[in-house]
């Protein structure tokens, strides 16, 4: 099992810290997200259906219709190399681990790419191309027009391009997602998540957009009420409400911006706008140090690289920036 951002109990058990006590900064979640309203009881006592709205609120708001929900992206992530043939994927790296450890599970041969532009990830000649965009953990993004090309070019050579798209919401200008699929697109497969924009990790849902044929395997690998009743009531209110949406993106635009100045005198920052990314050789003592004080942040043991997400309020931003003030490397 990999480890991930958000394991604040572990945090508070390491540390001594009382849960409560803590500034959890270390998942890229939006701390102040969709606002969940009270439910009908009917979706907590039936079983959950299609044609509930949720496939229609989605291909409106992603621009696409070709969709399968899931029980967040994660399910895709872990499906997808079983439904394809095995084959070597060249991933651009540093990226979010489980997909590696997925199509390495899956039987695919991985060749990692660090640090690498769209251009040098098709010359690997793999039938495979895999990136996140903009990337976790290290905020790069990939213009949109590169993203297209891409496919396009893969394509030509009978091969697929993934690209997990978590993070784009903030920025949908840089989004794939009406074309996966498409007679334009047929290879392009691309992964939503409500996750981090709507800033619902945990009602589970996603959505994996892709060819038809695709669709219908991974539908039947899942079997029925792979979303719970209440999950898809959720998703469906989130995905409609335009007016939260709009507000969303332009406060995140300013705090994304915000959290890039916070981090910049430590080092080297690149930042999206749900988080920051530090790369130091002193990410690993930075992360030790807000630790100690209640402040969890994410660190990559492979990289040196220090993820940090958003405050959720003032109090929070205050804390932040005093912890970084008087940080003194050794």
């Amino acid at each position: 099992m990999l480890d991930h951002g958000g394991r604040l109990r572990e945090a508070a058990a390491r540390y001594d810290i009382p849960l409560a006590d803590w500034l959890d900064l270390s998942t890229g979640i939006n701390p102040q997200g969709w606002p969940v309203p009270p439910l009908p009881p009917a979706v907590w006592q039936r079983l959950p259906e299609n044609g509930d709205g949720l496939e229609d609120a989605a291909a409106a708001y992603y621009g696409n219709d070709k969709l399968l929900p899931v029980a967040g992206s994660q399910t895709a992530i872990q499906w997808l190399p079983t439904l394809l043939p095995r084959a070597a994927v060249a991933c651009i790296s540093p990226l979010y681990s489980e997909h590696p450890q997925a199509w390495q599970r899956g039987g695919h041969k991985v060749r990692f790419l660090q640090n690498a532009l769209l251009p040098r990830a098709l010359a690997a000649a793999t039938p495979y191309v895999l990136l996140c965009n903009p990337n976790n953990p290290s905020a790069d993004c990939h213009p949109h027009t590169a993203v297209v090309d891409a496919a396009a070019q893969l394509r030509k050579r009978g091969g697929w391009l993934i690209v997990d798209e978590a993070f784009v919401d903030p920025t949908p200008e840089l989004s794939v997602t009406p074309l996966a699929g498409t007679a334009e697109a047929p290879n392009l497969i691309v992964l939503r998540s409500l996750g981090k924009f709507f800033g619902l990790a945990g009602a589970r849902v996603g959505f994996l957009f892709a060819g038809q044929e695709l669709l219908d395997r991974l539908a039947e690998a899942l079997g029925p009420w792979s979303i719970s009743g209440p999950a898809r009531a959720v998703a469906r209110l989130a995905l409609q409400d335009d007016a939260w949406q709009t507000a969303a993106r332009q406060r995140l635009a300013t705090d994304g911006e915000r959290l890039r100045q916070l981090l910049a005198p430590l080092g080297e920052v690149k930042a999206t706008a749900l988080f920051a990314t530090l790369n130091s050789p002193q990410a690993g003592d930075l992360h030790e140090y807000l630790a100690r004080r209640g402040i969890l942040s994410r660190r990559f043991e492979q990289q040196p690289l220090l993820r940090c997400g958003l405050p959720g309020d003032e109090a929070g931003w205050q804390r932040l920036a005093a912890a970084l003030s008087d940080w003194k490397p050794a």
